[in-house]
């Protein structure tokens, strides 16, 4: 069987090719696309020998899309180039945020789709719940998206329920899988970044009600008791590994990542700290190390020190006795190459020297897990 001809839509830097090498299928990615010079000079470090067009979508004849002749189409943004076409592809995958479930964007989708005579099923999901496949994964990181595989003329997905957008893979029974009611069920409430806090707070990142607040725990800076309790559970979850799996070796350029002393003053009651031994870390947006509230989690150096013993009472202090306090933390960012790990990068993908670290972490924050997309890309082959 001839491999599959791939075209990569809004590629970004190649975050689904790289999924669809690591769903070990028998495919060929004939052409990418995207507008983003600096995302594709990523693209072009990673994938040298892949065909790259540094135009938009529109910008591409219908005689240009037609001789690239290709089976299927991955892409990120909502889109319906397809449409365009003579020849319809077998085969879509699309990703994007939480959100796009409730759009007009997704419902003009959905009825292309189905005008064009796709079979689709849609998904939101993320690599920390520890359900199904995600059991498997165990990656102790948030970012929940939206997700939609779709076939041309073919049979009903086995597992395929109308109407039903499901939150976990499609290897389990199928009542299991169907949630009603997405915004009230999907998982990971209060871990998520601040576009995607519109969950049901009482499900917990184990896809189950939230455990009791641990015996003698103590509440600091501006937390909620729901809030630790899902970390408690989160931490305490042998499923999903622990982050020090992920993380570079100290170095002395980890000193390039500390958070500043008026960065810790003024957002300190803002943080998400996290230890090597936490199996949790909030979404890393493109506005992380450079904007410090809701764009991910910051990473406790100093193991030893406790967290309670920093922030009780530490309002009180005066400002400097405040920063000695904070400093003992010894607070960092986690590293462009940490985060990439976390994405399901492999340690072989980099980045150009002359990509900046502000500029690594704004085109990790627009990308995806690699992991959740190449076990979506099996699912809609399989």
């Amino acid at each position: 069987m001839a491999p599959l001809r791939v075209l990569e839509l809004y590629s970004g830097i190649g975050g689904m090719h790289q999924a669809l090498k690591e769903s070990c299928t028998s495919a060929e990615v004939v052409a990418a696309v995207d507008v983003n010079t600096l995302a594709n000079e990523v693209y072009k470090h990673n994938f040298p020998s892949t065909l790259l067009w540094a135009k938009t979508i529109e910008g591409i004849t219908l005689k240009e899309f037609d001789r690239l002749s290709f089976d299927m189409i991955l892409m990120s943004p909502p889109c319906q180039p397809f449409t365009r076409l003579q020849k319809l592809p077998k085969y879509l995958l699309l990703e994007n945020v939480k959100g796009f479930e409730s759009s007009s964007a997704r419902n003009e989708l959905l009825q292309t789709l189905e005008t064009c005579g796709f079979k689709y099923q849609e998904f939101l999901l993320s690599p920390t719940c520890a359900c199904g496949f995600c059991l498997q994964l165990g990656i102790p990181n948030s970012r929940l998206r939206y997700f939609l595989i779709a076939k041309l003329h073919q049979e009903p997905f086995s597992f395929q329920a109308p109407g039903q957008i499901l939150t976990r893979f499609p290897d389990q029974d199928l009542e299991d899988l169907v949630k009603a009611k997405v915004a009230d069920k999907v998982v990971e409430a209060s871990s998520l970044s601040s576009e995607e806090k519109n969950l049901d707070p009482n499900i917990g990142p184990d896809c189950s009600s939230k455990k009791s607040l641990p015996k003698g725990a103590f509440l600091f800076k501006l937390e909620t008791v729901e809030e630790m309790e899902r970390k408690h559970s989160q931490d305490n979850d042998s499923s999903i590994q622990m982050l020090k799996y992920f993380l570079e070796d100290e170095n002395e350029e980890m000193g390039l990542y500390f958070l500043p002393p008026k960065y810790l003053l003024r957002y300190a009651f803002l943080l998400d700290i996290v230890k090597p031994t936490c199996r949790r870390s909030t979404c890393f947006t493109k506005g992380y190390g450079h904007y410090v509230e809701g764009t991910g989690s910051v990473l406790q150096t100093a193991v030893d020190v406790q967290l309670e013993s920093v922030f009780k009472h530490i309002e009180d202090l005066p400002e400097e006795e405040k920063l000695m306090k904070l400093s003992t933390l010894k607070l960092r960012y986690f590293t462009p190459r940490e985060i990439a790990n976390l994405h399901g990068f492999p340690l072989e993908f980099g980045f150009p020297d002359k990509v900046t670290i502000k500029q690594r972490y704004r085109l990790l924050g627009n990308s995806l897990n690699v992991h959740v997309v190449a076990k979506l890309i099996s699912v809609l082959l399989g």
